[in-house]
């Protein structure tokens, strides 16, 4: 593609598809129709539009969000296990946030959420343990402690949810991402 020049350029062609000159967009009425009607004493007034009913998309999350709700997951996932002692909620935590993530975050941020879960988790865990550290005598200590002996605990689940996201994402269009994202690497888009 070139411009006027002879340059060549890699902006596409600007869209069309809008209104025609000197027309108003289409969400805007013309002062030709109304939707008025009379009421009961006489006076016009409005009734609201109908819209046919939409088919319910589930909600998506952004690659953001989702990475997001596994540190907040994980997090409380830590504090529980930490007040309650119940040694399986971290690991549970995370790979149920795995799961959720990856079955709502949207098709293009899935690139991005599938390298994400361990470093979201290692971030939780760290913000988790250092508040319980907060106050002890030897706070880098108990928290060098504290972060090891977690992240040894939780080392399997953290493995079956980053397995989880990957497994799910493949299904959910992972390549087309990896290959697009070669494309643009190697100038090819």
């Amino acid at each position: 593609m070139s411009n006027k020049l002879g340059r060549r350029t890699t902006m596409p062609p600007r869209k069309t598809d809008g209104p025609e000159p000197g027309q108003a967009p289409y969400f805007v009425r013309s002062s030709g129709r109304s939707r008025e009607a009379p009421s009961a004493d006489g006076t016009a007034r409005r009734q609201p539009k109908t819209a046919p009913a939409a088919p319910r998309r589930p909600p998506r999350l952004t690659g953001r969000g989702g990475v997001l709700l596994i540190v907040v997951f994980s997090f409380a996932g830590t504090m529980i296990a930490h007040l309650a002692s119940v040694t399986t909620a971290p690991g549970l935590a995370f790979t149920i946030a795995c799961l959720v993530t990856a079955s709502l975050v949207r098709p293009g941020d899935l690139l991005s959420l599938s390298v994400s879960p361990p470093i979201a988790y290692f971030a939780a865990v760290v913000a988790a343990e250092s508040l319980l550290a907060l106050g002890n005598e030897g706070f880098a200590r108990v928290l060098i402690l504290g972060l090891a002996s977690r992240l040894a605990e939780v080392a399997p689940w953290l493995f079956l949810g980053t397995a989880l996201v990957l497994v799910i994402a493949v299904f959910r269009g992972l390549p087309g991402n990896l290959r697009t994202l070669g494309d643009e690497l190697n100038g090819r888009e």
